[in-house]
Order: C-alpha cells, then structure tokens, then sequence
C-alpha cells in the first residue's frame, strides 16, 4: 500500500468514523446517560468489533456475500429491525427522579457493541467500501492494515461522542429534559435506517 492510499485510507476511515452514525448516536445518548467511564466497554466493543468485522470479511466473508446476496439482503433486514428496537429502547429509557435516582437500563457491554457491528448498515459499508476501495489485491496484509487504520481513526471519534454526551449531562438534569433526548436520540438513530432502503 502507497503512501498516497495509506493517507486516503485515514481521511476516509476518520471522516466516515466521526460523522454521525448508529455508533455514534448510541455512545451520545449513552454518554448522557451513563457517563463516559461507564460507557468504555461500549466504546472498546465499537472500536475492536469493527476492527474484527474487517479482518473476517477480509479473509472471505465479503466473497460469500458476492456469491450469495441474498444472505446480505436479510441481514439487512435483520439490522433495520434491530435498529428500530435499540430506538425504542432508548426513547423508553426511564430518566432519574428523587424517587428512582438510578436511570433504569445498563449501557452496552462490550459483547453486546462489538455483537452490533454485524448489524449496523454504516459500519457494513465503511468495511466494505474501504477493503474494495484502499486494498489492490486483498492481501491479508492490507486488510489488517485497514483494520487498524480504523481502529486507531475510530476510537477518538467514538470518545468525541460519548464526551459530547457525558457534558450534555448538566443540561439534562430534569426528567422531562432527559426524556426530550432520549426520544432525539431514538428519532435520528431510526434516520440513520432510511438511507438502508435507498440502496435497497
């Protein structure tokens, strides 16, 4: 890999990791909620479970899908209705009160972000844009190293958000304030499903 490619690679890799996304949008309100040291597995899973979705197709998967695209179309489907359910979720998160002063709900674990990459649409297509685009013939060699490109461009895009959120907490000290960004955050995590359907 050129140097000229290794340095698109990193703009691309960065650009597509920071812009709004599913992830992104699910660490912001997990920062707001939880706080950043308690949404670290979330963020580790994100940023390693990404990495490792790259390795996997790298190795082959991608080549199952171009056989078999319809394998691809139901886990597409799979994904959109996971998506709608982790919105609903959100949107019902129960905000702290005198009387309950622990937000009902846990964040993410790390099992469970790294287990979402298989079904976040973005992240589909930052792995597979970037190993038919920065790699010339594949080799396991350029895909670990487009793992680890993203790896190293996604985590301080991840920790941007799950700060932004943990910061938004001192505006979001009212249960009727919380409940307002929790339905936000549950109304563009479903946003983020539409353009799924325009590819579709």
């Amino acid at each position: 890999m050129t140097i000229e490619l290794l340095l698109a690679l990193v703009g691309f890799a960065f650009v597509s990791s920071i812009t709004p996304g599913p992830n992104n949008m699910m660490l912001l309100a997990s920062g707001a909620n939880f706080g950043l040291r308690r949404t670290v597995p979330h963020m580790a899973g994100v940023s390693l479970g990404h990495s490792f979705m790259i390795v996997v197709l790298g190795a082959g998967l991608m080549e199952v899908f171009r056989a078999y695209p319809r394998i691809q179309d139901a886990m597409t489907y799979v994904a959109v209705a996971y998506l709608l359910w982790l919105s609903w979720k959100i949107a019902n998160a129960a905000p702290k009160t005198p009387e309950a002063p622990q937000a009902e709900g846990r964040p993410f674990t790390f099992l469970q972000a790294a287990g979402f990459q298989w079904v976040n649409p973005k992240g589909w297509f930052m792995a597979l844009t970037a190993l038919t685009a920065y790699t010339a013939d594949q080799s396991f060699v350029q895909v670990l190293i487009v793992a680890g490109v993203f790896a190293c461009t996604n985590l301080p895009s991840i920790t941007f958000w799950t700060v932004l959120g943990q910061q938004m907490r001192r505006f979001l000290t009212s249960p009727a304030r919380l409940r307002a960004f929790n339905w936000t955050m549950a109304a563009l995590l479903v946003a983020s499903v539409v353009p799924v359907f325009w590819h579709n």
